[in-house]
């Protein structure tokens, strides 16, 4: 888009919106409650009606963090006209903070309105996660002290994605925590911890500069890269290891006929330092997980 005064020309209303829900992280919120619903499938415990009320509060959930983080970035400086990502819809002048501070608002408390669904099937154990994720959702940006801005935000997102997400929705269906949840919870948040992995290294430099310390920041540049390769590693890693265990059979590999693509993404985040490049594999990395999640559900129902 083009620029004005420093900020991008702006959207329509509902435009604004939905660039503000950032639809392209919405599969990573997706990804889990399908994989642990497979998990369920395979030992025959499948509820397609809690699966579906799963994914409905995830993905309220994932957008009322990003309304918080759109609004607490741009609060505490983090961002400005200099960062290099995508214009954000405070920072750019589309929606005031009032008006995104009810929106996040909105969303969570119809995340949580959702989520009491889960409650009635899981109990208190529900009730207790459902309450951190909805604190984690605002503490991950806001607060006194931002998870983010300390340097837990991976650290966050791979227990939510990954524990919570996979394994929450695996017990909430099966009424059972499985070996093969647990281990289907690696590659999901592996994966999805690599999309904010992108995320921060290209914001590195201003992240920095606004006092936002997110392990990008912490780690440097080179260490980031072996960090993102690390991550596919483990996804690329975690089928073989399941079948050589007797957790899953041979289907359970179709996650590999995704690695190409996963190749090429580290290739462009090992050498690449444009923000158009690494924007564009923050995108891919996005449909990686979500390509690997669908292959990963699909074998091991299999």
């Amino acid at each position: 888009m083009a620029a004005l005064s420093g900020h991008a020309a702006p959207p329509g209303r509902l435009q604004a919106w939905l660039a503000a829900a950032r639809p392209r992280t919405l599969p990573a919120a997706a990804a889990p409650i399908a994989v642990g619903t497979a998990t369920a499938a395979a030992e025959h415990a499948a509820r397609p009606g809690v699966a579906a009320l799963a994914l409905l509060t995830a993905l309220l959930l994932q957008i009322g963090a990003n309304f918080a983080n759109d609004l607490f970035d741009f609060e505490k400086g983090a961002d400005t006209p200099e960062r290099r990502g995508p214009p954000r819809a405070v920072q750019a002048g589309w929606l005031s903070a009032r008006e995104m501070r009810w929106g996040m608002g909105l969303a969570l408390a119809a995340a949580a309105v959702a989520g009491l669904g889960l409650v009635a099937v899981g109990g208190w154990p529900v009730l207790l996660l459902g309450a951190l994720a909805l604190v984690a959702a605002v503490a991950y940006t806001g607060g006194p002290w931002p998870l983010g801005y300390h340097g837990l935000g991976d650290a966050c997102v791979f227990l939510f994605f990954g524990g919570v997400g996979v394994v929450g929705t695996h017990w909430l269906q099966a009424g059972a925590i499985s070996p093969l949840a647990l281990a289907a919870a690696l590659p999901v948040g592996g994966l999805v911890t690599a999309i904010l992995v992108v995320n921060n290294l290209r914001d590195r430099e201003s992240d920095g500069r606004a006092g936002k310390r997110t392990l990008a920041v912490r780690l440097g540049s080179r260490a980031t890269r072996l960090y993102y390769a690390a991550l596919l590693a483990l996804a690329y890693a975690t089928p073989p290891a399941l079948l050589a265990a007797g957790l899953a059979g041979p289907p359970a590999l179709l996650p590999l006929a995704s690695a190409p693509l996963a190749l090429r993404l580290a290739r462009t985040v090992a050498r690449s330092d444009e923000a158009s490049r690494l924007d564009a594999a923050l995108a891919g990395t996005a449909r990686l997980g979500l390509l690997f999640a669908a292959l990963f559900a699909v074998g091991i129902v299999a």
